[in-house]
């Protein structure tokens, strides 16, 4: 698993104009992180860019009654001056503000606010501007044998396998309609309408909609109240809703259901044969044969999952002995690519185009903190270290990625053809390198543990509160 941190090493334009001669550069510092640098162009260099460009026009100006090239100066000078200007002037901001930046030992994050000081633009004094701007934050990544690591070591017994078997002959099941009362596990067919002080509420009512007694798709005490109910059955149940409940309206109110039994259906679990093997894609649709597939499955995820817990542990650790300010335009970069993502994932999920305007920065903003503060220390961390994404290694995690496809080549050469994608890769292995380097420093206990625990872990106490509160429908 990738945190998706990146990997921020301090950026600089690349300067190219070193014959640039700044007059005068004052740096005041605004509070942490903020800067505002002040510098002075002389008249003389602008002149002299805006004379450099000015020959260069009139060698291929197009003016009536003149021809190519014999323009005079002074009528290139009246005719191009004034957009010359403001394009050398742009020109010369940018260049100087980077070699401000070199020149002070500065290494801004984001874009500068350029702002023209009163009378910059007077020919006899030259240009002078102030640049404000957020640098990235200065410091040495702290880790030590103060951070503690536990490192889950777990087998996979026979009976996880078992179980990991038993759980895809449950998925396989099938249900057939009995003549007799329903019983937890059993499939039923109902029609059910909600009423709230006699009034029928959205999201409340369904027809012929299939719901397995057991299975918590439903809010607290609905199910328990079908057991028991044939088909042609109908009567009230009342629930509660839960306090947390996602519909308002609804959180903590006691309501009524109309229920309607059609159906009671009883599964039925395949038996583990020859063809259901090779259902499974075992094509010699033998049981060992599958075992071992599954084994080799589960010791994969297993894999991810550990390294995925020590890989958190680091974070967390990184973040608690490296506290630091961050530059607010990486956050805001960071809540713009975070809102995008939820957008993305919202697409399809949701009917028309997703209402933006809910999407308020708050509610990105202190994960996106957390990404650029972990982005920062891994970046530094990096650098100092001189750590870079070892080829053989982004070769191993693609190929981890694709093995559980059908056709892994496909998918590690498509990986190949695409730099966005495996550029992320990259990141992940230089993740994967910080994570070990950290290790390495850090007081390390192992733990055993059981598989089911580490791939099924309890759910936190705030989420069990809130468990079987899907919508009704």
């Amino acid at each position: 698993m990738s945190y998706g941190v990146g990997v921020r090493v301090s950026p600089f334009a690349p300067y190219n104009n070193d014959d640039l001669f700044i007059m005068q550069v004052s740096v005041e510092t605004i509070d942490s992180l903020g800067r505002k640098m002040t510098i002075e162009l002389p008249q003389t260099d602008i002149d002299s860019k805006v004379n450099e460009r000015l020959k260069s026009i009139s060698k291929t100006a197009k003016i009536n009654g003149f021809r190519p090239g014999k323009v005079p100066m002074n009528v290139v000078k009246k005719r191009f001056e004034p957009q010359v200007k403001g394009e050398v002037l742009g020109a010369l901001i940018n260049d100087s503000f980077y070699k401000a930046v070199q020149q002070e030992s500065l290494r801004p994050a984001g874009q500068p606010e350029i702002k023209p000081l009163e009378g910059a633009s007077e020919d006899d004094e030259g240009f002078s501007y102030e640049a404000t701007f957020e640098v990235y934050p200065e410091f040495d990544p702290k880790f030590d044998e103060s951070l503690k690591i536990t490192r889950p070591v777990v087998e996979i017994q026979s009976s996880d396998v078992d179980e990991m078997i038993n759980k895809l002959l449950e998925q396989r099941k099938e249900f057939s309609t009995v003549d007799r009362a329903s019983a937890d596990g059993d499939q039923i067919v109902i029609d059910f309408t909600g009423r709230k002080d006699g009034e029928e509420f959205d999201g409340g009512k369904a027809e012929k909609a299939p719901l397995v007694l057991g299975s918590n798709q439903m809010i607290p005490g609905f199910e328990e109240q079908l057991v028991g109910m044939k088909a042609g059955d109908n009567k009230t149940i009342k629930v509660t809703f839960p306090e947390g409940y996602q519909a308002e309206n609804l959180a903590g109110q006691e309501c009524e259901f109309d229920i309607v039994v059609h159906e009671v259906k009883e599964s039925t679990i395949p038996k583990l044969d020859e063809e259901l093997v090779k259902s499974f894609g075992i094509e010699d649709g033998n049981v060992e044969t599958l075992r071992a597939d599954i084994t080799k499955n589960m010791e994969r995820e297993l894999k991810a999952r550990l390294d995925n817990d020590v890989k958190t542990q680091v974070m967390d650790g990184l973040l608690e002995l490296n506290p630091m300010d961050v530059p607010a335009a990486l956050v805001k970069e960071e809540i713009g690519r975070q809102r995008e993502q939820f957008l993305q994932q919202m697409q399809g999920q949701m009917q028309g185009e997703p209402d933006t305007s809910m999407l308020a920065d708050e509610l990105f903003e202190e994960q996106s903190k957390r990404r650029v503060r972990l982005g920062l220390i891994v970046g530094e961390i990096v650098r100092r270290d001189s750590i870079t994404a070892d080829a053989g290694k982004v070769r191993e995690q693609v190929e981890h990625m694709a093995a559980s496809y059908q056709d892994p080549q496909q998918v590690i050469d498509y990986y190949y053809s695409n730099p966005e994608l495996l550029q992320n890769i990259e990141g992940l292995v230089l993740e994967d390198t910080v994570t070990q380097v950290v290790v390495e420093k850090s007081s390390v206990t192992e733990e055993s543990r059981a598989f089911a625990d580490v791939m099924n872990p309890p759910a936190p106490e705030s989420a069990q509160k809130e468990e079987g509160t899907a919508e009704t429908t």
